[in-house]
């Protein structure tokens, strides 16, 4: 249950002033619809109307706000023309210029010969000084009614800032303070608020300085947020690691048909990796462990001869991958290597119906699958292994902690679970977002892989491009073609892909293919195979191509717009060619206008392959944000930590939440109440979930 001084926090914002059921939705879509979700949507800067001066001093160009009386109305018959109100005080005359004004409303709110405090950006103009819609007109006697420091927070369509404002201080209003989980000696140290104390000088700072990333107010709050993420982390880990494993030793026969059936010899970094899961199985303790590697560093490979070793003593193992392609890719490597070594493998995919999928999960569950490949329709009920031993999940950070349980559940005595990305993620995430597991990291490409020659092209040069990819094809290149992101919406992503589509149709006629993420499964993967058999030379794409497609072939990558993706994406897709023997090239199509970060981004491009470099890169340029598109990822978002400033907070809260679990596993003591608190919270529950169901 969640802890009752909570209740407040998680109240729906409907209950704050000016939130209704209209613009409930547009705060909703940009924050959240509880209480905390508000509270927790930060300032991204502010607007000082402390600056009071005379009119005939005040400096252009400045916020200021003036005490002034109104003169007169002067409206305009034309209606193109400004309204403007003359007001005046001993030095000068203020001109209030209005466009489209409606004269009542004006004449409501500024009476001729009364005073007014007026603030807004001051102007000169032909020697007048003039504000041009003034931000706040009050009477003297309203003046709390004009904030002296004005917060600026991100906005969407159909809110204002004044009615977000005035909800996010009553909602700070409405919560109570919360016991203290941070230990008292390191809050002495740092010299931190409490939480509510952090919140209300970020929501009503005294100046800029205040919601800069190293004030103490948003050090604390980053803390507790990395605090709640590594303890739940911690939870998780000393759950799984008291679960006994398994000692699994294989004797090695297996793998050595394997080895003898690959045309290449592993790197070294494959050595490695295999070697430390090959160890953690071994091992009685249950394995935590991440194998990283960038796209094509031969994961797959690793993967198979540690579930021979496993099979080799004796167990089934499972690969659970986050879709049908990625799926059935694993199974097109795995396949003649398995079958020269006589493992016994399996498909079972949300399309497996029927028949074929009975004729699966018989023979499942009497033992006679060595290894099953799948998608979530892994975890579904009615799948029964005879003795699961080994699971490897695939894009890890795509699946939920109730899916790895599900997973584990399936396993009659202990399990060990392998996680693997391609996802190049830099050590201060791998931190944020596992926690302390182990991970090993395949670096080196395999033998024979070429470079690929990365170009920054011109948007007004997509003719030549377009007919350099024409005389490519008419020698045989296949080639994608990646449209750009458009804002947030698939369906626009959907309709430039299919202009472009047409497009390049009209040149290379028949012979292009379009694939989309709003296409049923079965299109979808009719048009790859087609462009994996080379009945079709180029695929107009959106970015549902970014993980897992394989065809070696294919040597040419465009990516239209490249400036609007990360530099993760950029390199994920990147990744799709340079597969094979051939030479590859990628052509970065950008605009002539481009922003700073966007041009560093596509020169790292340039010139680096390394995806580990370019995801510490990634998170310099971006600082907390999207990291990666952890939308797209799956890994935590953070709201109130920026990663380059408050890295030294994140080893600080893994030490910390390691000490915790030591001292007080069931977090039952004091300090332990506390932290259950910054569990819920920071909606990190599963990890208390876990401590009940033990």
């Amino acid at each position: 249950m969640r802890p009752e001084a909570l209740f407040d926090y998680f109240a729906d914002i409907e209950r704050l002033p000016g939130i209704g059921k209209r613009n409930r939705q547009a705060i909703e879509k940009l924050a959240g619809t509880r209480t905390r979700d508000l509270l927790f949507h930060l300032p991204t800067g502010l607007i000082d109307r402390r600056y009071s001066p005379k009119v005939a001093d005040a400096v252009a160009g400045s916020v200021a706000t003036l005490r002034v009386e109104v003169v007169e109305h002067r409206p305009s018959h034309n209606r193109r023309a400004p309204y403007r109100v003359i007001c005046r005080d001993e030095t000068a005359d203020l001109t209030l210029v209005f466009f489209n004004a409606r004269a009542d409303y004006l004449r409501k709110q500024l009476p001729e010969g009364e005073a007014r405090l007026i603030s807004g950006k001051v102007e000169h103009y032909q020697d007048n000084v003039q504000i041009t819609h003034p931000d706040y007109m009050v009477a003297p006697e309203n003046e709390a009614d004009l904030p002296a420091v004005e917060t600026i927070y991100p906005l969407t369509a159909g809110l204002s800032g004044k009615v977000l404002r005035k909800a996010i201080i009553a909602g700070l209003e409405s919560v109570p303070s919360l016991p203290e989980w941070h230990d008292a000696a390191l809050m002495n140290r740092e010299g931190w608020p409490t939480m509510l104390q952090a919140l209300e000088t970020l929501h009503k700072p005294d100046g800029p300085g205040a919601l800069a990333p190293s004030s103490k107010a948003r050090r604390r709050l980053a803390a507790d947020e990395l605090l709640a993420s590594q303890l739940a982390l911690a939870i998780v880990r000393d759950r799984t690691r008291k679960k006994r494993g398994r000692a699994l030793k294989g004797n090695g026969h297996i793998q050595e048909r394997i080895l003898g059936a690959l045309t290449y010899s592993l790197t070294g970094d494959q050595k490695t990796a295999l070697s430390e899961v090959i160890a953690d199985l071994e091992s009685a303790r249950a394995m935590l462990r991440l194998m990283q590697g960038d796209v094509g560093s031969g994961k797959t490979v690793v993967a198979l001869l540690a579930m021979a070793a496993a099979v080799e003593a004796g167990v089934q193992c499972a690969l659970l991958a986050p879709t049908e392609i990625l799926a059935n890719q694993h199974l097109e490597t795995i396949t003649p290597l398995a079958e020269a070594a006589g493992l016994r493998i399996a498909l079972l995919t949300g399309r497996s119906k029927g028949k074929a999928r009975q004729a699966v999960l018989e023979p499942l569950a009497a033992g006679e699958i060595d290894i099953l490949i799948g998608t979530h329709a892994l975890i579904q009920g009615d799948v029964e292994f005879k003795d699961l031993g080994f699971a490897i999940i695939d894009e890890q950070h795509r699946f939920g902690v109730q899916q790895r349980l599900a997973l584990a559940g399936k396993a009659t005595a202990g399990v060990d679970v392998l996680g693997m990305t391609a996802t190049p993620i830099p050590r201060t995430l791998t931190l944020t977002a596992y926690g302390d597991l182990d991970v090993s990291r395949i670096m080196e490409k395999p033998p024979g892989r070429l470079p690929v020659d990365t170009r920054v092209v011109a948007l007004d040069r997509i003719a030549d491009v377009a007919s350099g990819i024409q005389r490519a094809v008419q020698a045989g290149a296949r080639a994608y073609w990646v449209c750009p992101l458009v804002e947030e919406s698939e369906q626009l992503d959907i309709a430039a892909a299919e202009e472009r589509f047409a497009s390049l149709k009209g040149m290379f006629g028949p012979r292009v293919g379009l694939v989309h993420g709003k296409m049923k499964g079965p299109e979808k993967d009719a048009v790859m195979a087609q462009f994996q058999k080379g009945e079709i030379s180029v695929l107009v794409s959106t970015t549902v191509i970014e993980v897992g497609v394989n065809v070696p072939e294919a040597t040419i990558m465009v990516i239209e717009h490249a400036e609007r993706f990360g530099l993760a994406q950029l390199h994920q897709l990147r990744g799709r060619v340079g597969r094979g023997s051939g030479k590859s090239s990628c052509i970065l199509l950008r605009t002539n206008e481009i922003g700073e970060v966007a041009r560093a981004r596509l020169k790292i491009m340039r010139e680096s392959e390394d995806g580990f470099l370019i995801a510490e890169e990634d998170l310099r340029l971006r600082g907390g944000g999207e990291i990666l598109g952890t939308r797209q990822s799956g890994l935590p978002e953070f709201k109130l930590v920026d990663f380059a400033e408050h890295a030294d907070l994140i080893e600080l809260a893994r030490d910390d939440a390691r000490l915790i679990i030591n001292k007080d596993p069931e977090l039952k003591g004091e300090r332990g109440q506390a932290l259950r608190h910054l569990l819920y919270l920071f909606e990190r529950d599963e990890g208390v979930r876990l401590m009940q169901s033990g």
